[in-house]
């Protein structure tokens, strides 16, 4: 099973590792990740672990260097940046808790995993002693097997030291899933009100919000976006502004999707409109189409804004508009994501299932269904249609 940690593979005390830095690097690990110290949520600060070392300049012929490169961006392009940085994060937990434990990250041993999901899901794998969420744990096997595989490796997910742990964690701490608040229109509004009409920032936040509520837009999607095709390489989609409205082509997991975006019945809550002024006023005409505003608010840089600042604006606008007043501001920061938005649209939206489905590029109506917080709760009430 577990074999003790050569003590020549440890590092210095700030990088431990806890395998060989002479395994080369393939093709499917990033050179970002290297190096890279992060720890995922509710993980111990104090842990930390390298990725895999680079490879050796000999391992493939000089004329191949460059292929080899190419092919590490496209296995990069094949999940989100945020997919990334969690499984980068939950590789160096698992690395670090097996270094505590005097265990080998590599190769692959089911029992060792099973024994480090079930310290997880115990809490005994960090130093504040909190557990982790079921989904949380499942995210970390998950990269664990992401890894190995890149490594050439297979971790058995199947194995019954894994997958029967697994089935206990999940009946003894499974709950159900923690969704976020939905800003429903009379809250966008409302939010929309805190901003300033006068400053950049405030024209920019307000296209946002606008956009990507009734977009159904995820984050990553609204700041992804170019004003037109092929303008950048991290672009992940762009705009193109009808006399009837917009249309967004996105770049998602399962392919292209195109969203339509109606203008509204008033200037003031039209996200067309919304965004025509932000490009006018912040004079953008090419590049990204959501930018960082510097300069105390009166210059627009070239930088992309990051997905983060769009869960930081609704919170931010969501506690300042009061909504959800009952809560403390504490609680109400809690509650609200970037994910409000979409599920906002998915709650308000009074039209047939299957174009909300369609906005929000669902492949599933029970996907869209956990998005509609409520709205059809006791539409159709069984008790009185039995009679009774």
């Amino acid at each position: 099973m577990a074999r003790n940690l050569d003590a020549s593979t440890e590092n210095d005390p700030q990088h431990g590792s806890a395998r060989p830095q002479s395994t080369p690097l393939p093709v499917g690990i990033s050179p970002a990740t290297i190096g890279d110290v992060e720890t995922a949520e509710n993980d111990d600060p104090s842990a930390e672990v390298l990725s895999p070392a680079p490879q050796s300049a000999s391992a493939l012929p000089a004329h191949l260097e460059a292929l080899a490169d190419r092919a590490r961006e496209y296995v990069e392009a094949a999940s989100s940046p945020n997919t990334r940085r969690a499984y980068d994060s939950d590789w160096k937990h698992f690395g670090a808790w097996c270094r505590r434990q005097g265990l080998d990250q590599q190769p692959p041993d089911p029992q060792i995993v099973g024994l480090y999901i079930t310290a997880c899901a115990s809490g005994a794998a960090t130093s504040n002693r909190k557990p982790a969420a079921v989904s949380s744990i499942e995210r970390r096997l998950s990269a664990l097997s992401w890894h190995y595989r890149q490594l050439g490796e297979r971790l058995d997910r199947g194995d019954r030291h894994i997958a029967t742990v697994l089935d206990g964690i999940r009946n003894t701490h499974g709950r159900p899933p923690v969704q976020k608040e939905a800003v429903l229109p009379e809250d966008l509004i409302a939010m929309l009100e805190t901003l300033d009409r006068g400053s950049l920032r405030g024209l920019r936040d307000r296209a946002i919000l606008l956009l990507g509520f009734a977009g159904g837009l995820r984050r990553s999607e609204v700041v992804g976006l170019d004003i037109a095709d092929e303008q950048t390489e991290d672009g992940r989609g762009w705009i193109e502004i009808l006399e009837r409205g917009m249309v967004l082509t996105l770049r998602g997991k399962n392919g292209w999707r195109e969203v339509e975006i109606g203008r509204g019945s008033s200037d003031s809550t039209c996200p067309v409109a919304a965004l025509e002024t932000w490009l006018k006023l912040g004079r953008i005409a090419h590049g990204p189409l959501f930018r960082r505003v510097t300069g105390g608010g009166k210059k627009v840089g070239p930088e992309r804004l990051r997905d983060q600042e769009v869960a930081r604006l609704v919170k931010r606008t969501a506690v300042a508009a009061g909504v959800r007043g009952d809560l403390s501001e504490g609680e109400r920061q809690g509650k609200f994501s970037g994910h409000s938005l979409r599920a906002g649209l998915a709650s308000s939206a009074e039209v047939d299932e299957r174009y909300v489905q369609k906005q929000l590029g669902h492949a599933s109506a029970e996907m869209t269904r956990r998005y509609q917080r409520r709205r059809d709760r006791f539409r159709v009430n069984l008790t009185k249609a039995a009679g009774l």
